[in-house]
């Protein structure tokens, strides 16, 4: 695999906040299972309960040396291809991805990795295609990036983002201009200790155009190191806490509830994941 150098791509601007505020909660009941081969094809099995819709895929990902193929097949009867090669040259990563039967769902990807900067650049396989650029410019305790797409078809521009970072020991900021300027987002993440894997966050987002503000706060602790808790709450009065047991390696169980405390009378929301990998 491509060795990270630097200060990653554009999506790892913020991502530790949001993992800790999004990361593994759901509503739905949801069972994975993985199996391995012994000329290292895995095969991954996915079903979902949604209400009363039940969905499911099925993934196949074959690693041969720095190539890893993934082929998905779902309930939809879509089926997602993704070839991925690491190195082939050096700090670079290439993709290739198309769906079918979308035929305008063809993309291909090339990513760099350098000690100072990152840049991901994607064009869709068609004949006026999508393009979309980002680059991180810094290192790992100051960066700043864009994000941008063109259609070729229209001649506007799709998205163009712009965040920046700033990262000490046991505290990550950063800020977040989106949805082509008309919202803002500003996070933290906050380690308090490392050995319990004990850590806060928060997460505004202002909107420019309807001027409201979202506040979500979170934090997430270790009881033991097989078991953790998390627990978030946003100004809308929307409580979430999960807790994830590994029973067995790499195999998890996690349970989580959403209540409104702003309306107690109404049920709440339960939700279990299963992933299993022997």
């Amino acid at each position: 695999m491509v060795f990270v150098k630097g200060p990653g791509l554009y999506p790892d601007i913020g991502k530790r906040a949001r993992d800790l505020l999004y990361k593994d909660y759901q509503g739905d009941h949801k069972f994975t299972l993985t199996t391995y081969s012994s000329n290292g094809l895995a095969i991954t099995s996915t079903g979902t309960k949604k209400g009363e819709l039940i969905l499911g895929d099925v993934n196949t990902q074959l690693k041969n040396k720095n190539i890893t193929t993934d082929l998905k097949v779902d309930t939809n009867s879509n089926v997602c291809t993704t070839i991925t090669v690491d190195e082939p040259a050096p700090g670079v990563k290439a993709i290739i991805s198309f769906a079918a039967p979308d035929q305008k769902s063809g993309k291909v990807e090339l990513q760099y990795f350098h000690e100072y900067a990152a840049i991901s650049t994607s064009l869709g396989l068609t004949a006026k295609p999508i393009v979309n650029f980002s680059g991180v410019a810094g290192s790992h305790k100051a960066a700043f990036g864009t994000d941008v797409s063109f259609d070729t078809a229209t001649g506007n521009f799709t998205k163009y983002n712009a965040g920046v970072s700033f990262t000490t020991t046991d505290l990550i900021a950063s800020f977040i201009l989106n949805d082509k300027g008309q919202s803002l987002t500003a996070s933290y993440f906050h380690t308090v200790s490392p050995l319990t894997n004990t850590a806060v966050g928060a997460e505004l987002t202002h909107s420019f155009t309807s001027n409201e503000n979202t506040l979500t706060i979170g934090t997430q602790h270790s009881l033991d190191h097989l078991t953790s808790v998390k627990a978030r709450l946003n100004n809308y009065g929307k409580a979430s806490a999960l807790i994830q047991h590994q029973w067995r390696p790499k195999s998890l169980v996690t349970i989580s509830g959403e209540v409104d405390t702003r309306a107690i009378d109404k049920t709440a929301k339960i939700g279990l994941a299963v992933a299993l990998k022997p």
